[in-house]
């Protein structure tokens, strides 16, 4: 097993349900722990065999970057569901924190954890 992060992945959606932030985007900070098996990269350095978390940024981003929320859970969700796609995933932390969304505070964030469901 072995461990990749993304780190403070900043995108931009419609995230929230008052009536001020209904049509409007707003920034939004993601960080990813995912948990993966190796593929022989760790001893051969050949690229092909390496998890590609460029990819699974690009997924990400356009998941998200593309659709509307009411809730951070929302987003956390589908944002480990989606990673959870990749086969050699095992298990995935993501946190969503939505910068300014309480006066007074940096950020509010939600937090989940996923696994691979055994068969």
């Amino acid at each position: 097993m072995a461990t990749i992060s993304i780190k403070d992945l900043l995108l931009r959606t419609q995230v929230g349900f008052n009536p001020h932030e209904l049509g409007k985007r707003q920034d939004i900070v993601i960080n990813l722990v995912i948990d993966y098996s190796l593929n022989g990269e760790e001893v051969s350095d050949e690229p092909e065999e390496a998890l590609d978390y460029r990819q699974v940024c690009k997924k990400i981003i356009a998941l998200v970057e593309n659709k509307n929320y009411n809730l951070l859970e929302k987003i956390a969700n589908d944002a480990a569901e989606l990673v959870l796609q990749f086969p050699r995933v095992q298990k995935v932390d993501v946190e969503v924190d939505k910068p300014h969304a309480l006066r007074f505070s940096r950020s509010v964030s939600f937090s989940i954890s996923k696994g691979r469901k055994e068969s």
